[in-house]
């Protein structure tokens, strides 16, 4: 190789090297931000989840000791003081209701369940178990018209509580005077291949309290 070729190979390699260094004066700035989002990322992400991990350990607690009060009216104070949101705040409420409910406060019970019965954003799990809460608790307090409307919405094909929803229906239309219309909701209950084997036996023994033949037709 001549001196002149090797003279022209150091200044291309001197421009290749120059181009390099400028390129990455230019444009290298986003490959280090570019890794410094990917360890934020991970290091935020870490930090998310032990926070969530954090917050639902607490919140475990503090569900534990509200009900370990001395009773039912304790324990339905303690929980009205977690509060927490989402499906903290709903579950939280429906077991405040179910402690009301056992200290003998039924109107304070169904206040506890009205915020979840009729919000239409709300998982129909939580809405119709509100619902449902609210027909069972208010059974001594809500007329059986009201709550046969009520159930109705919640005993849909599909709808997460439909069987108990119908028994409840039933239940309801006793109250009314409507026993053949209670038998044959009952009936259907109990040949219903998605009732389980406790609320099959319930819906045959109340047909037989009510005097009719639980093999009929």
């Amino acid at each position: 190789m001549s001196q002149t070729d090797s003279f022209i190979d150091e200044v291309t390699e001197e421009v290749r090297r120059d181009k390099f260094y400028a390129f990455l004066r230019k444009y290298g700035w986003i490959g280090i931000l570019a890794v410094c989002v990917l360890v934020g990322g991970a290091a935020w992400n870490e930090y998310a989840k032990a926070q969530a991990r954090t917050q639902a350990e607490a919140m475990g607690d503090a569900l534990t000791a509200a009900l370990e009060g001395a009773d039912a009216t304790a324990r339905a104070q303690a929980l009205a003081e977690i509060g927490g949101e989402g499906d903290v705040r709903v579950i939280t409420a429906m077991l405040r209701a179910g402690e009301l409910h056992a200290a003998g406060d039924a109107k304070g019970a169904i206040a506890a369940l009205a915020p979840f019965t009729a919000d239409a954003m709300l998982d129909p799990v939580y809405r119709d178990l509100a619902v449902l809460k609210t027909a069972m608790i208010g059974a001594g307090d809500i007329p059986a018209e009201e709550r046969v409307s009520q159930l109705a919405g919640i005993a849909a094909p599909g709808a997460p509580y439909r069987l108990l929803a119908e028994e409840q229906i039933a239940a309801a239309q006793v109250e009314m005077g409507q026993v053949e219309a209670a038998i044959d909701g009952y009936r259907a209950i109990s040949q219903d291949g998605e009732a389980s084997n406790a609320l099959r036996r319930r819906a045959l023994q109340m047909i037989v309290a009510l005097g009719a033949d639980p093999a009929a037709e």
